[in-house]
């Protein structure tokens, strides 16, 4: 178990800022004072098949993609100091989830930036063959001066020509796809739908197709009987914007955006950046 002062290689740990089931992200510097974020897995048995070759995939395509301002920068990864590591850029801020769940002024103020910087980040991933899988509002961080980093690629895979049932079924059931849950074959346009979950949770503060289970879920996905348009609850919202986010929220993958770029271009007109 890491603890404050410890030393990973050339890093030094200073604080637990993130905990999860598979691993802790710490704050550490370098020999030159230089702040990083440092993930270690918590269980490093061998045997720990799965959580292992997740940590390793997160951390394989986070280095094969070119940087980008709305990513979380890569370091280095491997073993360091005799744990499984992945070393990455230190930004100070929250997740999008908490900063909802805290009526943040400063994703108020920003969301329309936040809106455009989420399309462009996943357009860079997929324009570098990789979907993510697991967007969601958790998987963003927020700087204080409201810029965000995608973070956490462990479920992420290189995008299939054409789509491809995938082998197992992890992620979120609320930001999954119809295609996702009902197992059918998937491509970046899950990743798509899972933007349009976030924007419309991200100005409206609710889900739009809220379930305690994945059935449950996916009966409202499919049924659409209570679902309500964003504008329906916040009527601020551009009605150009609303159009954007129902097209990625089509339960037919075709009737969605079929390339990143093309959402990106349409959200910047919605909120008239050029």
């Amino acid at each position: 178990m890491a603890e404050p002062g410890a030393r990973l290689g050339p890093y030094t740990l200073h604080e637990r800022v993130n905990a999860g089931g598979v691993s802790e992200i710490w704050l550490a510097t370098d020999e030159a004072g230089t702040s990083y974020a440092v993930r270690l897995m918590l269980d490093n048995r061998l045997l720990n098949f799965t959580e292992r070759k997740r940590f390793l995939v997160g951390a394989e395509v986070l280095h094969s993609i070119p940087p980008h301002p709305s990513i979380i920068g890569y370091v280095e990864h491997g073993k360091i100091g005799g744990e499984l590591a992945l070393v990455m850029e230190y930004v100070e801020g929250e997740n999008l989830k908490l900063r909802m769940a805290a009526n943040d002024p400063v994703l108020a103020e920003n969301v329309a930036q936040v809106l455009i910087d989420l399309a462009e980040a996943l357009e860079h991933l997929h324009d570098h063959g990789f979907m993510h899988l697991d967007f969601k509002p958790e998987n963003v961080v927020m700087t204080r001066n409201g810029s965000i980093r995608l973070i956490d690629f462990d479920l992420a895979q290189p995008i299939p020509k054409p789509p491809r049932k995938l082998d197992k079924n992890p992620g979120t059931p609320h930001y999954m796809a119809p295609e996702q849950l009902l197992r059918q074959p998937v491509d970046q346009r899950a990743d798509i739908w899972a933007y349009g979950v976030t924007a419309y949770e991200l100005l409206t503060f609710r889900k739009p197709f809220p379930g305690e289970t994945p059935d449950a879920i996916l009966r409202r996905q499919l049924e659409r009987a209570e679902f309500a348009p964003p504008r329906s609850i916040n009527p601020d919202i551009p009605a150009a914007l609303e159009r954007i986010i129902l097209r990625c929220l089509e339960r037919d993958p075709d009737r969605r955006y079929p390339v990143t770029s093309v959402l990106v271009h349409e959200v910047r007109q919605a909120l008239y950046v050029g």
